[in-house]
């Protein structure tokens, strides 16, 4: 296989009761690349992305994660797995009945992080991060949709995965929030890690360039 070859997809379909979404999906994506993915609604791209995590069946092909199958992960693999990936939402679903502190240190607990102090100071790193430090105590319904997103990033950042997906990120957002939100994520693409983003804002692929894959017919072209 190819030096710093990252994500592999291999005549990949992915059908849902019967439909065919995706079919003959082949990609190959580098370690510390920016991807977006591009296409209407129902396009593919949320389905795509969510089999690289292992929440969509691959119905034929394969994709390879660092060389590993994800066609026929165990459940514990797959959890494994997650913990490399960090995800960003179109929603945010960040935990409404707990501060953007706690909404972090939930994830750090859910994923094995120990100590008082380790955790407390993780916090601090993260939210530094994304520049909320200032928002630690705040609830969410009472911060703009824009630090929301900015919390779901370094919620998406805890257990510093290699791979980022995020899934319209800034489909909620206004254009100068959006630009925020994607100067963070270039940022972090800085930090060698592989960020796929898909979107269908246009304005946003021209503002900030990177590799493109369109998705169309069920199915993806460069």
């Amino acid at each position: 296989m190819e030096q710093n070859l990252f994500l592999d997809f291999k005549n990949v379909e992915i059908k849902q009761q019967n439909n065919i979404i995706l079919n003959e999906v082949n990609l190959k994506i580098n370690q510390g690349e920016f991807v977006y993915f591009v296409g209407k609604t129902g396009s593919g791209k949320s389905s795509l992305l969510k089999a690289i995590y292992g929440d969509v069946g691959i119905s034929s092909g394969d994709i390879f994660f660092r060389e590993q199958t994800l066609k026929k992960l165990k459940r514990k693999k797959i959890l494994e797995l997650r913990r490399k990936v960090g995800i960003i939402f179109q929603d945010f679903q960040l935990l409404m009945d707990r501060s953007v502190a706690d909404n972090l240190r939930f994830v750090m607990k859910a994923t094995g992080w120990k100590g008082k102090k380790i955790i407390n100071e993780g916090i601090e790193k993260l939210l530094l991060k994304v520049d909320m430090v200032d928002k630690a105590d705040s609830f969410p319904h009472l911060i703009s949709g824009g630090e929301q997103q900015r919390v779901a990033v370094a919620r998406a950042l805890v257990n510093n995965p290699e791979l980022i997906l995020a899934d319209e990120p800034t489909g909620n957002l206004d254009p100068e929030t959006s630009e925020k939100i994607m100067h963070l994520l270039k940022s972090v693409a800085e930090e060698e890690k592989t960020v796929i983003m898909a979107t269908h804002d246009f304005d946003i692929i021209n503002k900030y360039p990177a590799r493109v894959v369109k998705f169309n017919n069920q199915t993806i072209l460069e």
